[in-house]
This record gives structure tokens, sequence and C-alpha cells, in this order.
């Protein structure tokens, strides 16, 4: 049987050949591309039992039909997130989802940390000035994080690792979280309401999943309780930001720095080569025009350690399913035949 496998990276794939041969060696093949899963390329995945999807790859009824339609039994989603998949219709339509629940929390905390700092110490505009030997320092003060306060919205592994990260810098720790993590709270964790949280925080972190009760949780009611000169940081899921009262803020002056390494309208864009290109998204190419913005293209993840990770998972769930197991990375088991 061979696997098809949509959306992989370059540097991704060796990691994900390197997993699925040492499981299933000869007995199964793996075939990876490096165009999304949507309504265009569903047809390719005919005749194929599983498809490995990334969370960029759109898997709405229509694809998921097209799928079934082709032979497909099972979708391996590479990723934590599964919000690109409507995983009501892949029930209806007998198809078993898995997703990967647990990678290295560290990869995406230290990119976050890297976002944070990055804006607040202007290293961007730094290491282009240098570039052209322009050395001058006017307009890259930054500020000691060293007493000041963190904000972490959503305290699991990620914003656990995250918070951690902050002990060691010396600030004071605000989180927000329907379930306190009692790591957190070793740490000095202070759990206070949302609205305390953007109010008080010098930066705010964003590590929640995208959720109807979480999308844009950052709104413009938010972003009016943040203080002028803090900074927002979001390597979790675009949606949680409302890009609108975003560039509404930064037009008006306020906020430090935002770091962004997650868009909401970030699907076919995102993991592309649009530089030869018109950028026809207006929000995306407006937040790019804020020196103090900086955006990254969903790479918080991207480490060896959590690649390899996701590669195992995955072939851990593709293990599971032609078993007839389920595991706790399941969200749709496939109906019996």
């Amino acid at each position: 049987m061979e696997i098809l496998a949509y959306g992989v990276q370059s540097d991704e794939e060796p990691l994900l050949r390197e997993a699925f041969a040492k499981v299933f060696a000869d007995r199964h093949g793996l075939r990876c591309l490096g165009l999304f899963l949507d309504r265009d390329t569903a047809r390719t995945a005919h005749g194929h039992e599983v498809v490995l999807s990334s969370v960029n790859d759109t898997l709405d009824d229509e694809v998921l039909r097209a799928l079934a339609e082709g032979g497909t039994r099972m979708i391996a989603q590479r990723s934590t997130g599964y919000n690109n998949i409507d995983l009501g219709a892949a029930e209806d339509l007998g198809l078993s989802v898995a997703r990967v629940s647990f990678y290295s929390p560290y990869s995406v905390a230290e990119f976050a940390w890297a976002l944070a700092l990055a804006v607040n110490r202007r290293i961007v505009r730094a290491a282009h000035r240098t570039r052209e030997f322009d050395f001058r320092l006017d307009g890259l003060m930054g500020r000691d994080l060293r007493g000041r306060t963190a904000g972490v919205v959503g305290t699991g592994k990620i914003g656990a690792a995250f918070t951690r990260i902050a002990h060691g810098f010396g600030m004071r720790l605000l989180g927000w979280d329907l379930v306190e993590n009692p790591d957190c709270l070793a740490l000095g964790m202070e759990y206070v309401p949302r609205e305390r949280l953007f109010a008080e925080a010098d930066l705010v972190s964003l590590h929640v999943p995208l959720l109807p009760d979480t999308h844009h949780l950052v709104d413009a009611e938010a972003l009016a309780r943040m203080k002028d000169d803090a900074v927002l940081v979001n390597s979790s899921r675009g949606g949680l930001v409302d890009t609108d009262a975003l560039l509404e803020t930064l037009r008006a002056g306020r906020l430090t720095g935002v770091g962004l390494d997650v868009y909401e309208e970030e699907a076919g864009v995102f993991f592309l080569d649009k530089s030869l290109e018109v950028m026809t998204d207006e929000r995306l190419a407006r937040l790019m025009t804020f020196s103090n913005v900086l955006v990254t293209s969903h790479q918080a993840y991207f480490t060896r350690d959590a690649v390899a990770q996701i590669a195992q998972a995955t072939v851990g769930n593709v293990q599971d399913h032609l078993a007839g197991r389920t595991s706790d990375n399941t969200l749709v088991r496939a109906q019996a035949a």
C-alpha cells in the first residue's frame, strides 16, 4: 500500500520517510507531495487508503467526500490543531481521523520567546541596518524584561514551557486558563480573569487552541485593555487574533511590538513562495508595513526534535488505523465495515 502525504516541507521529508521506513520497511510505501490538499488537489489521492494531511490543508465536506469516493479511509493530521478538518463530515463519510496530540512543547515556547525578544529589542530592524553598514542605535531601544509582567493565555504544555522561561527572566507571572496548572502555580503564577491579564501584562503570549469560544479572543476590547507599550505574541493559531482590530490598534500607534507566527488567513499563503506575485491579502500586506510587527510563516514547531516526534506519532496513528485500534490521538473513529 502507498501512503500519500500532502504539504510536506523539504526539511520534513527525510524525517517522515525515516520514521515510516523504520516501522513499515517495504510493506507500505510513502509518497510525499509539496502541494496542499484542497478541492483542486483532492483527486490526486484517488486509490490511497491513508492520507497524511498538514495544518494548512483544507479538509471541508467537499474535499472529504472526494477523498472517500476515491477510496481514502484514514486521515492522519501531522499537527496538534485540527480546525481545518470537518470532523462531522468525516464521521458521516466513515473516515477515521487522527492528529498528533503531543510533540516538543519547547519548540513553540522557545520560538514564542524568540519573537518576543526580537520585537522588544528591535533585532530585525537592527540586522537590516547593519547589513548596510548603518550602525546607529536610533530607534532600537528596548526594555528589560526582569520585573515586568508576562501574561500567559493558556497554560498547557506549551504555555507552561513559556512560563518557565519567563520565570527565568525574573518576570511576574499572570495566567488565564480553564484549569490551573500546578507547575505554573509552583513558579508563582497568579491566575486572573482574562480582562485583568490583558490590562496588566507587559507581554501577552497566546497558547490556547482555536475553538469557537477562543475565536478572536484578542479582539478590539482586549486590545483596548492592553498597555500602549505592551508586546503581543501569537504562536498558536491565527484565528485567536482579530486582524482588523489589531491593524486599528497599530495605526493608533499602540503596542511596542507584535510577533505573529500565525495569521487567520494563512492558508494558501504560508509555506509558499509568493515573492514574485502581488500580495492580494491586503490585511497581511498592511501588517507587514509596520516596523514593530514581525511575521513568520508558522515555523514555531519546526525543529528537528518536534518534527521527528510528529513523524513518529503519525506512524503510530497509521499503525492504529491498520490494526483497527484507537488512541488518545483519535478524533474520529471509522465506522465498522
